[in-house]
């Protein structure tokens, strides 16, 4: 029968899906053994894994480089802290809600307000209005100012076998955000609208030529990516329990940019693999030598090399050679 596999082999096809589920059986699986910095370090990891994917839909799917995407991840961060009485736990559930309605308000004025421009015009767009969120905050005594501030107590989940004070349960909280988030992205992308996102990439004016109407598409797309930005920002905060200027930076923005390339643009399961893949290996290297940086840059540029489809493309190139290897019938 044409495209039928051998007995007990499993279709090129599956594989990714089965990779992805291996990894999340395994991350779910390894509070049993980690210690306690593991605890903390893999759920940061998992944390710009959101981050970075919330970027690729933007960067992978709609075709707009943004260079201030750190904006999102800071307001939500800042909202935490707002939202944090003095000494007192706030609830998940509202500061949470508070973060996602602040970051999708601002993604929402600051697109309206870039999405008119293009190309490298678009980049700097994005730049300037996380700069400016940047020196706003760092000038702002009631923020912090340049010092930051910190929030005292995590969120309070209103479960009294759930909480977050617990680097287990924090743990698995963002495991479960994360895994929430790929799924999401996954459904929008193979909806209408994400197909609509693939032809606005490719060729917007074709798409405009067809009826669509590409700039309310485009910002919507902007403020679900932002949305979901300001919710890797909320997770940061209510787990290092501090905020700083730092969080609306260029430097996080070049950071998580650095994942999505690394990982592959275009890919949900690419800017995971390139936020792990970036972190652990930044740790591996500063480990060995104090000049880490040098090593980590030539990394980059061989990777980039090598690689043009990121990581995430050998996943992909091993699923075709498994599609081609079935045998037909």
């Amino acid at each position: 029968m044409v495209g039928s596999a051998e007995p007990g082999r499993i279709p090129g096809r599956h594989w990714p899906a089965l990779l992805l589920l291996l990894c999340v059986l395994a991350l779910a699986a390894f509070p049993a053994i980690a210690n306690r910095f593991y605890l903390q370090h893999i759920p940061t990891i998992m944390i710009m894994a959101i981050f970075a994917m919330s970027l690729d839909l933007l960067v992978g799917f709609t075709g707009q480089v943004s260079f201030g995407h750190a904006a999102f991840f800071g307001i939500g961060a800042y909202a935490l802290f707002l939202a944090s009485p003095a000494e007192q736990a706030p609830n998940l559930w509202l500061s949470l809600a508070l973060a996602l309605a602040a970051a999708a308000a601002a993604a929402f004025v600051i697109g309206l307000l870039v999405l008119r421009s293009a190309g490298v015009y678009f980049i700097m767009a994005t730049l300037a209005f996380s700069q400016m969120l940047f020196y706003y905050a760092a000038r702002a005594k009631w923020l912090g100012g340049s010092d930051g501030a910190y929030i005292y107590v995590k969120p309070d989940t209103g479960l009294t076998f759930f909480d977050l004070a617990d680097k287990r349960h924090f743990y698995y909280l963002v495991l479960a955000v994360m895994v929430a988030v790929y799924a999401l992205l996954r459904v929008l992308l193979r909806s209408p609208f994400g197909h609509a996102l693939r032809g606005i990439k490719d060729n917007e004016p074709r798409m405009r030529s067809l009826g669509f109407a590409t700039f309310r598409l485009k910002l919507l797309s902007f403020v679900i990516a932002g949305t979901l930005a300001g919710l890797a920002g909320y997770l940061d905060a209510a787990q290092f329990g501090v905020v700083n200027p730092d969080l609306l930076g260029w430097r996080l923005s070049g950071t998580v940019l650095m994942m999505v390339i690394l990982g592959g643009m275009g890919t949900l399961y690419g800017p995971v693999l390139g936020a792990f893949a970036l972190v652990l290996l930044q740790d591996f290297l500063s480990d060995q030598t104090k000049h880490w940086l040098l090593p980590m840059g030539l990394f980059i540029i061989l990777a980039v090399l090598a690689l043009p489809d990121g990581l995430g493309g050998l996943i992909a190139w091993a699923s075709r050679a498994r599609r081609s290897a079935v045998p037909r019938g």
